[in-house]
């Protein structure tokens, strides 16, 4: 008996607005307005979200929210009083948090066409993205990021999701977020050691990319790492715009295949931060992973062993330790292989290099191979600690 089938492949129009600024609350407020568009004419209802991090930081910032919404009184409708969030992990870590957005949404009768700004760090990004990506399936989500990590990285990212299970990232959505406005502003706060953060991602996305703008790295890390920002910025814009174009042209926004060439370095990354209890930052850990996969690829895929000395002594010249205690526990760390596999699901596949901008997909992992490859870099960790 034959039966009807019908298959049609069809793609969802999406526009990922980027955009980069010096003072979004003041000289430049009016970029931050110009992507709130009313669809009917009217005022655009709005509600924000913000790191309780960056504002403990940050006293003025209350009123810099409010005369921005003053300013454009006309054609802004602020909904609710300014809400506050947990910064770093801890707004992932209870699902609670969660709801307690989902309430507020609730409460303030936000819709489709209602605007959530977030700002915060990338956790914070995640959390109300995730939030937003589920409240009516949708609200409009525009993004501040305040870190380094989240304005190169996660900020410009399609991924939102919350820790469940003692898992990174177990709970989340695929949703493009309505804007991202990379503010130089909100850098300021920043402690060094979450200033620093940031750049492990750029060495990565750089590594996978781009060989000339590796060397540009490498040549002002310690200047980058002293928060010259005539260095430092440019560095943070060209990680964002390469990860902006590998999520809107390289062929896998949803991560539907097998390979996440952009988390590259992470399968250790993500795991060390768990068996941290989030002690490590997420950038901090991504530098060991992304060392740890380079060693490895010279041992196994060809890789030039001067790549992984250059990498090693990059990320060492940015600031990274590239060390921590959950490397001496092999036998949980190997269990990260497992989690990233089921992640995505299907076949383990992790990106490892043959050369810089060369990045292959491989299914399996040579264990005694990675296992020098760990030793190795903690060896490095040791010796640079002895030296400074």
């Amino acid at each position: 008996m034959a039966s009807d089938q019908i298959d049609v492949e069809f793609v969802v129009p999406q526009t990922h607005r980027l955009r980069f600024t010096t003072d979004v609350f003041g000289a430049d407020r009016d970029v931050l307005a110009a992507v709130l568009e009313s669809s009917d004419g009217q005022a655009v209802r709005v509600q924000f979200w913000v790191d309780q991090h960056l504002a403990d930081a940050t006293p003025d910032l209350l009123d810099k929210i409010n005369r921005f919404i003053d300013s454009n009184a006309d054609r802004i409708k602020r909904v609710g009083s300014v809400q506050f969030v947990p910064g770093g992990e801890d707004v992932k870590n209870d699902v609670h948090v969660i709801e307690r957005m989902l309430k507020v949404f609730n409460a303030g009768d936000l819709d489709r066409r209602s605007y959530v700004i977030a700002i915060g760090g990338g956790a914070v990004l995640d959390a109300v993205g995730f939030a937003t990506a589920i409240a009516h399936r949708g609200l409009r989500l525009v993004r501040l990021p305040t870190t380094t990590l989240a304005q190169g990285d996660s900020g410009v990212g399609v991924k939102n999701g919350t820790n469940l299970f003692q898992k990174k990232n177990w709970m989340g959505a695929f949703a493009v977020p309505w804007a991202v406005i990379n503010d130089a502003e909100l850098l300021t706060t920043l402690s060094n050691r979450d200033f620093i953060s940031g750049f492990s991602e750029a060495v990565k996305v750089s590594l996978l990319k781009d060989p000339a703008q590796f060397e540009k790295i490498c040549n002002d890390a310690v200047k980058i790492r002293e928060r010259n920002m005539e260095v430092a910025l440019p560095v943070i814009k060209e990680s964002a715009k390469m990860h902006l174009d590998h999520i809107t042209q390289g062929g896998d926004p949803y991560e539907a295949l097998e390979a996440r060439p952009l988390d590259y370095g992470h399968w250790s990354a993500h795991k060390m931060e768990v068996m941290s209890g989030f002690a490590l930052r997420h950038g901090e850990a991504v530098a060991i992973g992304v060392a740890i996969d380079t060693v490895y690829s010279s041992l196994v895929h060809g890789l030039d062993p001067s790549v992984p000395e250059k990498v090693l002594k990059c990320l060492t010249d940015l600031g990274f330790t590239l060390t921590d205690g959950s490397l001496t526990d092999m036998e949980t760390l190997f269990c990260g292989l497992e989690e990233f596999r089921q992640h995505l699901g299907g076949r383990l596949t992790l990106t490892m290099l043959r050369n810089i901008g060369d990045a292959i997909d491989v299914h399996q992992v040579q264990r005694d191979q990675m296992v020098e490859a760990i030793e190795y870099v903690m060896r490095y960790a040791n010796v640079q600690s002895h030296l400074a």
